[in-house]
């Protein structure tokens, strides 16, 4: 075999195995993570909600310090950073991990979110709780209207920190959905962003007697870029927890991991996030809602025809109103799924039609799943032929 015939005998066989490589990683790439760490993990949408990969991601589950998440907006939503706190018995006997508050001691408010989200104080966190609520108790019932509101559906939270408790109605838990729901309602303020993103914060009591110096214990910022916030927990009972929001290749992903690991395994939590967050790169990409189909006019059975003729069939015209904001919404999806509209509406309607009145509805799905939906009114209203009508109409072709 000549040069040239060996030369180009190896490009092809090079050429034949970059091919399959490039198959096999395409191939990778849409296979979902296995094998994770995490007992309960999930990789949601930031944008819209949608979870995009759980592993367990509906079951119950303690969270430990991740629950200063919610606590720490309850905080900036009820509260003033520059709101003094005072220091409770209650409060300086928590343990570990602790600012080392003492009873009397007063501190401004947005000084301690610094000591909750970087260092995860379980004494500031109940200090923050008691300022604002009272007691414990009525803060915890404050954190469940909160995540009801933000819709969570899996969640019953009993301490302001995360440490293990119960009361009446259960044991304190959420989950991986759950857990993911709270941080993207977290990230929508801006002041949260901040805090959670600062390295490192100095402050004093407010006497200026004691001074204290946080560093924030989130290493995956260093780990992966576009962190934009995260917080970890641990407790023997709930295991290494940890909930993050990213934003990578110009798609914002959520990614929450409960009971990933125990010691002495505190990395796998950063090994799951990576993965998830690899899978959600790789194989994810923005789609636009649709513009809206036309929705048709529709019989109306026995309606009163303008001018008074008959045999003529009447239409009331469909309408659905659609905020702009809705309009502009997009779905991170993967290869083969597609959203589409689908209209319900009844092949004719009986008069009377009042204008406003619903006479159907508007989906729009996302594959075979709801994504949101929207009334179809009618367009006038439409009167029904009567006897009154037929007097009516015959007057009226008399004089006419």
């Amino acid at each position: 075999m000549n040069i040239k015939k060996y030369a180009a005998v190896i490009l092809l066989a090079a050429a034949v195995l970059l091919q399959g490589m490039t198959v096999q990683n395409i191939q990778a790439a849409e296979t979902p993570p296995e094998n994770l760490y995490a007992m309960s993990a999930v990789l949601m949408d930031g944008d819209s909600g949608r979870i995009l990969y759980e592993k367990e991601g509906n079951t119950i589950r303690p969270n430990a310090s991740t629950t200063k998440v919610l606590t720490c907006i309850l905080a900036l939503e009820n509260a003033k950073g520059d709101d003094y706190v005072q220091v409770s018995t209650n409060a300086a006997s928590q343990p570990e991990v602790k600012l080392g508050m003492k009873k009397g001691q007063q501190f401004y408010m947005e000084d301690l979110l610094y000591s909750l989200m970087l260092k995860s104080h379980n004494d500031t966190a109940v200090a923050i709780a008691e300022n604002i609520s009272g007691s414990v108790e009525n803060f915890a019932r404050l954190m469940n209207e909160k995540a009801e509101e933000i819709g969570c559906t899996d969640t019953h939270f009993v301490t302001p920190n995360g440490l293990d408790d119960s009361n009446s109605g259960g044991t304190h838990h959420t989950t991986a959905a759950d857990l993911a729901r709270i941080m993207r309602y977290a990230i929508k303020n801006k002041t949260f962003l901040a805090i959670t993103q600062t390295r490192d914060h100095t402050f004093s009591d407010i006497s200026g007697k004691y001074h204290f110096s946080v560093h924030n214990t989130n290493a995956f910022m260093d780990m992966e870029k576009g962190v934009l916030s995260g917080k970890t927990g641990f407790t023997a009972k709930a295991g290494y927890c940890y909930v993050c929001a990213c934003s990578q290749n110009g798609k914002l992903m959520i990614v929450a991991l409960l009971g990933c690991g125990w010691p002495n395994h505190k990395n796998y939590k950063w090994k799951d996030c990576s993965r998830l967050l690899k899978y959600g790169r790789d194989n994810y990409f923005y789609v636009m809602v649709p513009d809206p189909p036309e929705i048709p006019e529709i019989p109306v059975k026995n309606g009163a025809p303008e001018g008074f003729v008959t045999g003529k069939t009447v239409y009331t015209q469909g309408n659905a109103q659609i905020p702009s904001e809705d309009k502009a919404r997009r779905f991170l999806m993967k290869k083969g799924e597609s959203l589409s509209w689908n209209i319900h509406y009844p092949e004719n309607l009986d008069a009377p039609v009042e204008k406003g009145a619903i006479i159907g509805r508007l989906d729009c799905m996302l594959e075979n799943k709801i994504i949101f939906s929207y009334p179809v009114t009618s367009g006038s209203t439409i009167g029904r032929i009567n006897y009154k009508w037929y007097i009516n109409k015959v007057f009226h072709d008399f004089f006419h």
